[in-house]
């Protein structure tokens, strides 16, 4: 029930936006021909991005929140772990995601991602153009997006 709440909010934010579709990434996809509803699964896991298994969901009053952040080109985000779960879309740019333990993903406009949760890690901007990037949390009230981990030196 609160992934189909994220994922509404999800709809919600991209249905107005155009989506680069192609492999190789120049083709934009606009929606004005359609005369019905279209419906894409984009993702289904049960894995974060490395691999590792979603945990449990938290127990407690559920609160679902809906993030834009934009990402200067060339910017790091400092280490840091989720203790909610949550997952998003590439708008706009190419985001690096590094783990903790050296594993990566690259994220361009258009992919979706599982974030990891309770594992450290840190994104960078290392495109040209600023990230755009829509994160979805389904997380408890009070309850921080992410926790800083600034003990650990940045490489």
């Amino acid at each position: 029930m609160l992934m189909l709440a994220a994922a509404c909010c999800a709809v919600n934010v991209l249905s107005s936006c155009s989506v680069k579709v192609s492999s190789s990434r120049t083709k934009t996809e606009t929606y004005g021909h359609v005369t019905d509803v279209v419906r894409t699964e984009l993702l289904r896991t049960s894995q974060s991005w490395d691999g590792a298994e979603l945990p449990e969901y938290p127990k407690g009053s559920p609160e679902i929140v809906a993030m834009k952040y934009v990402i200067p080109a060339g910017k790091k985000l400092g280490w840091h772990h989720h203790v909610a779960h949550n997952h998003g879309v590439m708008a706009q740019g190419e985001l690096t995601i590094i783990g903790l333990d050296g594993k990566t993903k690259v994220l361009r406009k258009g992919d979706v991602v599982v974030e990891m949760v309770d594992a450290v890690h840190y994104g960078e901007n290392r495109g040209t153009e600023p990230v755009v990037l829509y994160m979805f949390y389904v997380t408890r009230k009070d309850q921080p997006l992410s926790v800083p981990n600034p003990e650990i030196p940045m490489k």
